[in-house]
């Protein structure tokens, strides 16, 4: 169905506001997938936090310019359809990375990360990126550790000293 200049404007206006508030956007081709896959791609999305979104190209490159997310601009040709992720770096990548698993019909085109394009071929990589939450446990682990270290050399003294006075007391009777 042909949109009217008001129906763009209104789509260039969403995809906008995505595009502003995003951290990272994906770019994929669709072709080829069935009606029940892009549903389960969508849920998958939902679920990551991640909005999907199916815009014609030429009103993509409009929606994104002058954002972070121009950088995938380039790549926008074919029957594509664009992720954006507001909160985490990775997350529209280990969507598209979940979801080319199952199905090879879902062509990853490229990433924008922070507003530098990413190759498709370094998709593993941005998936591989830890959540806020995990870098929260990894950096509190590192800083736990010394203390923990700290505890269990101290609390060693005491014990090797009430070995030492069993021992001389066994040796004495």
């Amino acid at each position: 169905m042909a949109l009217n200049l008001e129906a763009k404007k209104v789509v260039v206006e969403q995809v906008n506001a995505l595009a502003d508030g995003a951290i990272s956007v994906g770019v994929a081709e669709y072709r080829g997938l069935t009606v029940e896959q892009m549903t389960n791609l969508r849920s998958s999305a939902l679920d990551a936090n991640v909005s999907l979104r199916v815009v014609k190209n030429s009103l993509a490159k409009r929606a994104l310019a002058e954002t972070a997310c121009e950088c995938v601009s380039p790549v926008l040709s074919g029957p594509v359809i664009l992720g954006f992720s507001q909160e985490d770096p990775g997350a529209v990548a280990r969507v598209f990375k979940g979801f080319v698993k199952d199905n090879e019909d879902l062509v990853v085109k490229g990433l924008g990360v922070s507003g530098e394009f990413v190759e498709a071929d370094q998709l593993k990589r941005i998936a591989d990126l830890p959540t806020k939450d995990q870098a929260i446990s990894m950096a509190m682990a590192l800083m736990l550790a010394p203390v923990e270290k700290l505890a269990r050399t101290l609390n060693e003294v005491p014990t090797k000293v009430t070995r030492v006075v069993s021992a001389v007391a066994q040796q004495k009777q």
